[in-house]
C-alpha cells in the first residue's frame, strides 16, 4: 500500500500571500497534486467581477470623454482591477459621480451593503479641469473563473450599457515546487510547497481547502460514493459555516464573537437567546430566520 503523507502545513503568511508544505509524498505525487491543486484553484474558485458599465457620454468603449485624461478603454481597464466581496445576493449595482480636477479612485463609488470594496485606492480615471466630470454605474456579479464577453451574447442590455470580460476567480498567482526528501532508508519521497496569492477577498488558506474539496467532490463520483442527493441533508446543513450563509457583517460579528460557528450552532440557541447575545438585534433575528427558512430550518421557540 502507498503511505500517505504527512499533513499540509501553512510555513508562511504574508498579506494575501501563504506558502503551504506538504512533506513524505510517494515518488511523483508531488507533481501529481501539485499540478492538480494549481489548475482548480486558477479556474474553479468563485468570486466576484463587474461585468457591466454605463458610462454618460459613451455610447461604446472606443468614446473619448472631454475633460477625462483616460479613454474609455483605459478606464474599463481600471474598472476590471476593482475586487469585491459579496454578503449577500447574486447580483449588484453601484454609482460613480464626480466633478473637478481631481482622481478618481473605487473608493468613490457608492456601494450598496451587500458589497465590499477590497482595493479602494485603485485608479479609476483622471479629470483634467474644474469642469471635468464623470459619471458611470456599474455591475458586479458573481462567477466562476474567466467569463468572456462573447459567452453574455444572448444578454442584452440597455443602450449605452457595456459589457466586460468577467474575472471572477479570486486567485492571482499559484506556484508550486517538488523537492527530494527522505522518509526512512529512501530519498526518493517529495516534498511539495505550494504558494498561493489572492485578490484579497478570499484567504489563501480558504482557496486552499476549497481547491483540496472540489477535488475530493469530484472523485467522490469516481468511487461510487454516496451522492448528495443520497446523504442526509439536514446533516450536511447543519455542518455549515456561518461565513457562508450571505449574513450581513453585523450579524455574522455577533455570531463569531459568542462562538457561533455553524448552522447547527445557531439551532442549539432559542430566538431569546440569540437576541441576548451582545450586538445581536431584532434586524439580525429576522435575517437569520429567513436564511434557515430556505435552508428549510427553523430555531427553537
Amino acid at each position: 500500500m502507498i503511505p500517505l503523507s504527512s499533513a499540509p502545513q501553512k510555513i508562511k503568511e504574508e498579506g494575501n500571500k501563504a506558502t503551504f508544505e506538504i512533506k513524505s509524498l510517494y515518488p511523483g505525487y508531488g507533481a501529481t497534486i501539485g499540478n492538480s491543486l494549481r489548475r482548480v484553484l486558477l479556474s474553479s474558485l468563485s468570486g466576484s467581477s463587474i461585468t457591466e458599465v454605463k458610462i454618460k457620454g459613451a455610447t461604446h468603449q472606443f468614446s473619448t470623454l472631454p475633460g477625462v485624461y483616460e479613454d474609455t478603454i483605459m478606464i474599463i481597464q481600471n474598472l476590471k482591477k476593482l475586487r469585491f466581496k459579496f454578503f449577500e445576493g447574486e447580483s449588484h449595482t453601484a454609482e460613480l459621480k464626480m466633478k473637478g480636477d481631481k482622481k478618481v479612485k473605487g473608493k468613490d463609488f457608492q456601494l450598496p451593503t451587500q458589497l465590499e470594496l477590497v482595493n479602494p485606492d485603485q485608479h479609476i480615471a483622471t479629470l483634467t479641469g474644474k469642469k471635468s466630470e464623470i459619471e458611470m454605474e456599474i455591475k458586479v456579479e458573481k462567477g466562476v473563473g474567466y467569463e468572456p464577453v462573447g459567452r453574455r451574447k444572448d444578454k442584452k442590455g440597455e443602450i449605452g450599457v457595456i459589457l466586460i470580460d468577467a474575472i471572477y476567480t479570486p486567485v492571482k498567482r499559484v506556484n508550486f515546487k517538488v523537492e527530494n526528501m527522505r522518509v526512512g532508508d529512501r530519498t526518493d519521497f517529495d516534498r511539495l510547497t505550494l504558494e498561493i496569492e489572492t485578490d484579497g477577498t478570499v484567504d489563501p488558506e480558504d482557496a486552499f481547502k476549497e481547491a483540496c474539496k472540489i477535488i475530493i467532490d469530484h472523485y467522490d463520483l469516481f468511487l461510487g460514493e454516496k451522492s448528495q442527493e443520497e446523504k442526509n441533508p439536514q446533516e450536511e446543513t447543519t455542518k455549515k459555516k456561518v461565513e457562508d450563509l450571505d449574513l450581513s457583517t453585523r450579524t455574522l460579528n455577533a455570531l463569531t464573537e459568542n462562538n457561533i460557528k455553524t448552522v447547527g450552532g445557531i439551532l442549539k440557541k432559542k430566538e431569546q437567546d440569540l437576541l441576548n447575545l451582545e450586538g445581536f438585534g431584532e434586524k439580525s433575528l429576522k435575517e437569520i430566520k429567513k436564511i434557515l427558512k430556505k435552508l428549510k430550518l427553523e430555531l427553537k421557540k
